[in-house]
């Protein structure tokens, strides 16, 4: 009886120390206080070899470095490298490919996808300098430069939450995409599945596979065609509005800066009940084209509702389109608004009678074009 006894002890002993490690097995497979994207592992070759040893993982990828000519950049600079995998293209190419087929047109791929648009949105992913996660723990990030173009891009560690804890998870990058704003309501982000894989030039953070290619950009960007030529520039005029800013005519958010053609400045100015732009063109020209692009913040500022019109000589007009409820969904977004006119005006005015909810008005370009 004693020796039943001691063996049902053993046995339930047995029994909750195998308990035990399935729990322990368990906590760390669901992630826990267990640090699992660090990996810190180092690579013996560069870069771009890293990603090559990879196949099944990086095969998109390589196909849009090797098209680009940045082969050589993942050879023997110093860089950082967010590195997108195949499903992040996967995600790019069906949503476009399922908007193109609702227009009757064929499928595009990497191999003949733009590019400069394909140049553009790879080089965000490839950062000047090494930059481990270490170096990333500011208080507010770091701010950071892509490749070729130096495009504004932005990082920062945070802790996912894990066993139902808020931050008790491990250290992962937000990787954030500023769309040149310094507003953090305006930045598109992504975060890392692991850190700190070190090459012979550089790091590389691999970005979750749930990341779409390209941030939110990837299908706007192929698919937006632009306006025809602007009149005012191909044509010569003079520019007026029945606003001004605050500060005058040399202020750094002056009428002019509306169409100084660059899409990170803007004019501002109280609507006043309505505020109208005006183009005084040399010669007639028909328009039946016209652009708005957003400006960079506060988006309660935006025009919502206008008219756009033409004139022979500047007193009386022609409603040529009418726009009401309109909201932009980004900052430095280029719409193209397209109307019916088929007459040679000299003047053109667009006339803002109500913006999204603010009594201050901003655009940052306002443009009239060419019919095609």
């Amino acid at each position: 009886m004693t020796d039943m006894k001691n063996s049902i002890k053993y046995m339930g002993a047995l029994a909750i120390l195998s308990l035990l490690t399935l729990i322990n097995s368990a906590c760390k497979k669901n992630g826990g206080f267990y640090d699992a994207t660090d990996q810190n592992v180092t690579f013996a070759g560069n870069t771009y070899d890293y990603l090559k040893s990879k196949p099944g993982v990086f095969d998109s990828l390589i196909v849009a470095i090797d098209r680009m000519g940045l082969k050589k950049t993942l050879t023997d600079s110093n860089v950082t490298l967010f590195a997108v995998s195949n499903p992040s293209f996967q995600l790019a190419l069906r949503n476009l490919n399922t908007l193109r087929k609702l227009s009757d047109k064929d499928p595009l791929f990497l191999a003949n996808i733009d590019a400069v648009q394909l140049d553009t949105m790879t080089s965000y992913y490839i950062i000047r300098g090494k930059k481990t996660t270490d170096s990333l723990k500011l208080q507010d990030g770091l701010d950071l430069k892509s490749v070729n173009i130096g495009y504004p891009m932005h990082a920062s560690i945070t802790k996912i939450s894990a066993s139902g804890q808020v931050g008790a998870g491990p250290e992962v990058i937000n990787f954030d995409n500023t769309k040149k704003s310094k507003f953090v309501r305006n930045w598109a982000t992504s975060t890392t599945s692991s850190n700190n894989i070190k090459t012979k030039n550089g790091i590389v953070h691999v970005i979750s596979a749930d990341h779409v290619f390209g941030f939110n950009e990837f299908v706007t960007r192929l698919t937006f065609v632009p306006p025809p030529p602007n009149l005012y520039l191909e044509i010569g005029g003079i520019f007026s509005s029945n606003r001004e800013n605050g500060g005058g005519i040399t202020s750094g958010e002056n009428s002019r800066k509306v169409i100084d053609g660059d899409d990170h400045t803007k004019f501002l100015a109280d609507l006043q009940g309505e505020l109208w732009m005006r183009f005084e063109l040399k010669t007639p020209a028909v328009s039946s084209v016209y652009t708005l692009t957003s400006a960079n913040d506060a988006n309660e500022r935006d025009p919502k509702a206008w008219t756009y019109e033409g004139s022979m000589d500047g007193s009386n007009w022609v409603e040529l389109d009418r726009r009401s409820n309109f909201f932009f969904e980004e900052r430095y977004q280029q719409k193209v608004f397209r109307c019916t006119n088929t007459v040679a005006y000299k003047f053109y005015r667009i006339v803002i009678t109500e913006l999204r909810n603010s009594g201050t008005f901003q655009l940052a370009e306002f443009t009239i074009n060419k019919t095609k």
